[in-house]
């Protein structure tokens, strides 16, 4: 049994907006949904999901502005050449993208927040993200990354490509799209997470045995004041929120 990382859930106070960015950045497409309160952010051609190639964007409608807490998950953008960056760059900055300063000091990425404030980094050409589309990974900051990965590696079913102590790396075992990564940094969790990953079931498993599954791997019960929903919302062992969704 394992699960899969299905789509990025971003919240904002305005999801169309933020979609259409995401989308315009990525040069992917935005889809509403019928509930009004969501916009999915997928590879152009027309929406598909669980898209079986590429981790979507959901943007989640909130009332809460984000704070001035650094995000403790964002994205790193893939860039294949100097001169795609700096193209990306500017093109994101007149979509509504701003400079974030996040102490990263003289690095040769870019770091950039959406236009409601979400961190994000615009990575200079690596050979290792040549062929993951327009998101090269999904970062989490964490005190401990070889624990994290042990957690996630069970969790879902994408396996360890790089594993350091400051640095792990998992990424899908068919070696499609994006990579999980899971940063070491000082900081500690002290906000809840604006930025999270939702997993699926896949055809045939059953969504409350992963629920217990993860429990018993460490993961935690979270009332985030959700009511009634056919998802349920858990944390990771270092307090990470993230959702398992039901199969429709």
């Amino acid at each position: 049994m394992a699960l899969r990382p299905v789509h990025v859930n971003i919240k904002a106070l305005d999801h169309s907006a933020v979609g259409r960015f995401w989308a315009e950045a990525l040069g992917w497409s935005a889809y509403g949904t019928g509930s009004g309160v969501t916009t999915y952010v997928g590879p152009a051609g027309g929406l598909v999901w669980p898209d079986p190639l590429a981790v979507g964007i959901d943007v989640v409608s909130v009332p809460e502005r984000k704070t001035t807490t650094k995000n403790r998950v964002h994205l790193d953008l893939a860039t294949t050449s100097a001169s795609h960056q700096a193209e990306l760059v500017a093109r994101l900055r007149t979509l509504g993208a701003t400079p974030a300063h996040v102490g990263q000091g003289d690095v040769p990425w870019t770091v950039l927040a959406d236009p409601e404030g979400n961190e994000f980094c615009v990575l200079e050409p690596r050979e290792v993200y040549r062929d993951t589309g327009p998101i090269a990974a999904v970062v989490v900051d964490c005190a401990d990354p070889r624990a994290m990965a042990r957690f996630w590696g069970e969790a879902v079913d994408w396996t360890p490509r790089k594993m350091t102590d400051d640095h792990v790396a998992l990424r899908s075992a068919r070696g499609v799209g994006p990579y999980l990564e899971f940063l070491r940094t000082p900081d500690v969790k002290t906000v809840p997470d604006r930025v999270h990953l939702d997993l699926l079931p896949y055809p045939g498993d059953d969504a409350e045995a992963e629920v217990a599954r993860l429990r018993a791997l460490g993961a935690i019960d979270l009332d985030l004041g959700q009511g009634d929903v056919p998802w349920t919302c858990l944390a990771d062992p270092e307090g990470h929120e993230f959702c398992v969704l039901a199969l429709s």
